[in-house]
């Protein structure tokens, strides 16, 4: 039974990463990218709200994969929209309708002030938000190997000297397992994440540069044109 509720899983996740890479090939309508972020926002809320709530990490055993699914899925909501964005820039809902109000939220419709809130967040996500939960992960990781060995060398002589019985010690050694399993899979979690906020500032930039020269070059616009576009 556990063996096949481990395939069904493994089932899903397979499907769930070719969807994923389908999605990258395969254009997709605004409508749908509009639900997709919308869901990737939710789902984001959710697993934040989780995390904080669960009395200890290891009891969310499931976080480093997801972590990895979740990235892979925003990775191809990124690679998506950067295909529509410059493709119908000339619409003013060609690239759905939540990346034009978040776009005009963020920036007040003024260039200038859109590119000091990008830099502002580019500084704060890949500087000290992504690269503290590197450094964090992987102290910890660092730190449940270590001490891997005396945690066993404690848990065999309180069973020899008759402090807990047997099977609370092979609860306690399960348990050690398991946390050496979270902290090093989470280590590699956050190094993909590291990548994963590399891709999000280079789309922004490769959305700016190929908006300007469609605009500029297919369209025949100019830049003080084109910049009058960009403000919706």
């Amino acid at each position: 039974m556990r063996l096949g509720n481990v395939r069904k899983r493994w089932v899903c996740s397979a499907i769930l990463a070719v969807s994923i890479v389908l999605a990258i090939l395969i254009p997709i309508p605004p409508i749908v990218i509009d639900f997709l972020i919308i869901f990737n926002l939710a789902f984001s809320i959710l697993i934040l709200m989780l995390t904080v709530l669960i009395p200890k990490p290891t009891d969310f055993y499931i976080f480093p994969p997801l972590l990895l699914l979740t990235t892979i899925y925003r990775l191809s909501l990124n690679i998506t929209s950067t295909r529509l964005i410059p493709l119908n820039a000339s619409r003013p809902l060609g690239a759905g309708l939540v990346i034009l109000t978040f776009g005009t939220l963020v920036t007040s419709q003024n260039l200038v002030i859109g590119f000091i809130l990008f830099v502002i967040l580019l500084t704060i996500q890949h500087v000290v938000v992504t690269s503290g939960a590197e450094r964090i992960a992987e102290v910890r990781a660092r730190f449940a190997l270590d001490t891997i060995p005396s945690r066993q060398l404690s848990i065999d002589a309180d069973l020899s000297a008759g402090f807990i019985t047997k099977n609370e010690a092979c609860a306690k050694r399960r348990a050690t397992a398991i946390e050496q399993e979270f902290y090093g899979t989470m280590d590699g979690a956050t190094k993909f994440i590291r990548g994963d906020a590399t891709v999000a500032i280079v789309s922004v930039i490769v959305n700016g540069l190929v908006g300007l020269i469609i605009g500029i070059g297919q369209n025949g616009l100019s830049i003080a044109k084109r910049y009058k576009l960009t403000r919706f």
